[in-house]
């Protein structure tokens, strides 16, 4: 039988639902907007017409888009960095997550308190850039000319990331790992088939916010990445917004769509795949940042 809520557990929750719809619909609006304007004619974006449904429906500033080489050419290279660099940072992640998880490591504490150190204090972005350019100088060396694989690499390092799974690896019971060595597993072994396995929700949610942060990387992407034909989308999306809010640039503009159309289509664009993905790694991100968040 339930029991019957008190009139101010009552009042707690309407104010919590009320406020928690208010806060969905003002992270939706923004979404909806950049819909409606992207499928809106020209003088209803560029006077303000529209406010959340599109009006003067139109969709030439997607067939524009979609029309653009360098638009795929964009897209295929964000697919690149977000798929490889997810992978790369979750490797380096995971193996320096679970040396740290090891009471036995030498030196543990100084290494756990380096990691912690560096999400206190930054070195800054001239050091940094220095550090790319220093990279950059290698990989030419040996003859990697795509700059790609630089953002990819020097990007793998996330200190809080590996924190979480550090701390969900300490959660797995000593007694599980004792039993895999005494079965003569190594410690490859032991990772791949026992740790990975019962940390899996944590990895997801990693791995997911890894996916993010490459997907949306926009800075070193544009100050490291000088061949146009390797900019990823966010990048493109920065030119294009440059190009079209240069006078000289649209003087013979005359098209049904606003350029600012082209841009929010770029936008859905950029939004849509991260969309796709979120629902199937959902389940597994509540549990994640939980079981990695909280250190018994």
């Amino acid at each position: 039988m339930k029991r019957k809520l008190e009139s101010s557990e009552m009042i707690f929750r309407v104010i919590s639902y009320t406020l928690l719809c208010v806060f969905s619909l003002l992270c939706l609006y923004p979404f909806l907007y950049a819909i409606s304007a992207s499928v809106s004619g020209e003088h209803a974006v560029n006077y303000g017409e529209v406010v959340l449904l599109p009006k003067d429906i139109q969709f030439e500033a997607f067939r524009r888009m979609f029309g653009d080489n360098m638009f795929w050419n964009a897209y295929s290279n964000t697919l690149f960095l977000t798929f490889y660099g997810t992978v790369w940072a979750l490797f380096v992640a995971i193996l320096g997550a679970y040396a740290l998880s090891k009471k036995r490591l030498l030196f543990r504490r100084f290494f756990n308190f380096f990691l912690v150190f560096t999400m206190l204090f930054s070195a800054g972005l001239v050091p940094q850039y220095l550090n790319y350019l220093d990279t950059k100088a290698v990989f030419n060396s040996v003859g990697i000319t795509d700059d790609k694989w630089l953002v990819v690499i020097a990007m793998g390092m996330a200190a809080m990331n590996i924190i979480l799974l550090r701390n969900a690896f300490e959660g797995v019971p000593g007694e599980i790992e004792e039993a895999a060595i005494v079965d003569g597993a190594t410690e490859f072994q032991v990772l791949g088939k026992v740790y990975i396995p019962m940390c899996k929700s944590t990895i997801a949610t990693v791995a997911l916010f890894f996916a993010i942060s490459r997907w949306n990387g926009y800075f070193w992407a544009r100050q490291m990445i000088s061949n146009s034909n390797e900019h990823p989308l966010q990048v493109f999306i920065r030119l294009k917004l440059e190009e079209f809010t240069d006078p000289e640039a649209m003087a013979g503009w005359n098209e049904v769509y606003a350029s600012d159309s082209v841009i929010y289509a770029l936008i859905v664009c950029s939004i849509v795949p991260i969309l796709i993905i979120y629902p199937f790694i959902q389940k597994y991100f509540a549990k994640g940042v939980n079981v990695g968040g909280v250190k018994e």
